[in-house]
């Protein structure tokens, strides 16, 4: 792993990333963390499903004329992370991801729970002053504190918006919230509701060229397509919504990107972590497309 020095677990490759860290232009790291799941927990298995669930796909995207024998992929593996420490945990996390957007790479993250991504975002945002967010999900995630916790996944996105100016924080899929929520959301954030890919299609040209961070939590799909979450919300998107809105996202300088919030054990079918897995593809694609270009 050359010059890596964090501490990871492998369990396994996602398709085609056999690349050494060094010479690596995308690099994948599993974040394996439920510690602040309010329903259904299991979501720190969500790396290892991602990964097995990724060799039922083609290396080619069809979409996007290219492969991931295209990228040069390295899939470091999981963090070694402390059960129940969760600012422990947000430490080596932040401190891990640093170290990927310090060497240029282009970073992929495996979740493990949303409140992950604050870590991630903060990392980024330390290479990257003018980044903006865009956030796929079926929760706001704007609270305060939840259950009198001021770090959990039920808060993430509000503890984000304290990271980066809350209107770079361009939310996309939410149906679910507090009022208080709702209200914070209308007034800082752009809460861009409605269809996702019409969304996302107005607000592109504004978000052209700057860094770009993406998280994914699976939930913004409906469970009629993404049933393996913790917790499911009715009334999302189409699985083929969102890899539509994925592809757009050649458009956009993306420097970094989380997918979190898959929950294999909710899924005997496995076709939340083969969705999740294709997601992946089609972002690390879109990156060689971008660079082609």
């Amino acid at each position: 792993m050359g010059s890596w020095q964090h501490s990871v677990e492998n369990y396994g490759c996602f398709l085609a990333a056999d690349a050494g860290h060094d010479e690596a232009w995308a690099v994948l790291l599993g974040v394996p963390m439920d510690y602040t799941v309010s329903y259904r927990p299991g979501s720190r298995f969500g790396p290892q499903a991602i990964r097995a669930a990724s060799v039922v796909l083609e290396e080619y995207s069809p979409a996007l004329d290219r492969a991931l024998e295209d990228c040069r992929i390295c899939d470091l593996g999981d963090l070694v992370l402390p059960f129940g420490n969760v600012e422990k945990a947000l430490a080596i996390v932040e401190q891990a991801a640093g170290r990927l957007f310090a060497d240029g790479k282009l970073a992929g993250f495996l979740g493990g729970e949303h409140l992950v991504s604050l870590p991630l975002i903060r990392a980024a945002h330390t290479h990257y002053p003018d980044l903006a967010v865009l956030h796929f999900d079926a929760h706001a995630d704007l609270r305060e504190h939840y259950l009198g916790e001021s770090l959990s996944h039920a808060t993430v996105m509000r503890k984000v918006a304290g990271v980066v100016e809350p209107r770079r924080v361009y939310q996309l899929g939410i149906r679910s919230g507090t009022r208080g929520e709702w209200a914070f959301a209308r007034a800082e954030t752009r809460l861009l509701e409605g269809d996702i890919v019409a969304a996302l299609a107005a607000v592109l040209p504004e978000i052209a060229g700057i860094p770009v961070y993406v998280s994914i939590d699976i939930d913004v799909v409906d469970p009629a397509f993404a049933p393996g979450t913790g917790t499911p919300e009715p009334g999302g998107c189409t699985s083929a919504e969102l890899l539509r809105a994925v592809l757009m996202m050649k458009e956009l300088n993306v420097v970094g990107f989380d997918v979190v919030e898959v929950c294999p054990a909710t899924d005997q079918s496995e076709r939340t972590a083969i969705l999740a897995a294709k997601v992946v593809r089609e972002l690390l694609c879109g990156s060689v497309a971008r660079k082609d270009r």
